[in-house]
């Protein structure tokens, strides 16, 4: 294993103007092989961000009950994490490099919840699905941090706090995942969002704006729709990690905001 000294890891990320913060609402994984509304507001937004000394995704798709992983490898190998699709699909390339000099600093500021470091995932389809759009040709590494699932809200949104200094060292953080994700009531036939669907999404919409954490860390206490619009909270947890990075006075603007196949919200946002 490479050694590095603190200095070494200080100087891998250069102070920066202050990076956004994203979380993206991902959806079906057809959409990384897709020009369609979505993919089109990603490529859009994706070509206005500033420089990036390295991209660090928070996807729904690597979950790690009772621990924090951080993959470290060199470079990162394309995982094919869904059964059903077309051929097509498995055939996507995304070449990225890691870094495990970056890893390493991400682990250092997350090591009072002993973050491990990881060689073996890769990048899924919650993290390259979306970055084909938003950074089609990344020359700065990619890292994914994964999502402790047994983890409470509060505590989740507390992890990822701890990385917001980075921000301010060229590090830009996306969560993937869906604030709306019932796959159980989609509607494949393509009709319209169902009421509830609209609703919780409006409702969290409005929470996220107002930083109503305790509305946004307690779903099902607050809101009836919850159960039906985050039947499981592992696609609706990246966008805690991501409000976990939002600094005090920041701003969101909203994009995609729509339901897809009536149960899949695509809502996204990025501080401005």
């Amino acid at each position: 294993m490479t050694s590095y000294s603190i200095s070494d890891l200080e100087s891998r990320l250069l102070p920066s103007p202050r990076t956004p913060v994203l979380f993206i609402g991902h959806g079906n994984p057809m959409h990384a092989i897709s020009d369609n509304e979505f993919t089109q507001s990603w490529a859009r937004v994706g070509a206005d961000l500033p420089p990036a000394q390295a991209i660090v995704v928070i996807s729904a798709h690597w979950l790690t009950p009772g621990q924090t992983h951080i993959t470290d490898a060199p470079r990162n190998r394309v995982i094919y994490d869904f059964g059903g699709f077309p051929a097509e699909l498995s055939r996507v390339q995304y070449p990225t490099d890691g870094d495990p000099a970056v890893a390493r600093i991400l682990a250092r500021q997350l090591v009072e919840y002993e973050a491990q470091l990881d060689a073996q995932w890769g990048l899924d389809h919650g993290t390259w699905a979306v970055l084909k759009h938003l950074a089609p040709a990344p020359t700065v590494p990619v890292l994914q941090i994964s999502i402790d699932y047994a983890m409470p809200l509060q505590q989740l949104m507390d992890l990822f706090s701890r990385l917001r200094a980075l921000r301010h060292r060229g590090v830009l953080f996306i969560g993937s995942g869906n604030i709306v994700h019932a796959l159980n009531r989609v509607k494949w036939d393509g009709g319209g969002a169902w009421d509830w669907a609209t609703e919780f999404d409006r409702v969290t919409a409005d929470a996220l704006v107002e930083r109503r954490h305790d509305l946004l860390l307690d779903p099902f206490a607050h809101w009836d729709t919850a159960r039906l619009a985050v039947p499981t909270d592992d696609h609706y947890r990246p966008m805690v990690a991501s409000l976990g990075l939002l600094e005090d006075g920041e701003d969101l603007e909203f994009f995609n905001d729509r339901i897809d196949m009536g149960s899949v919200g695509m809502r996204s946002f990025l501080t401005v």
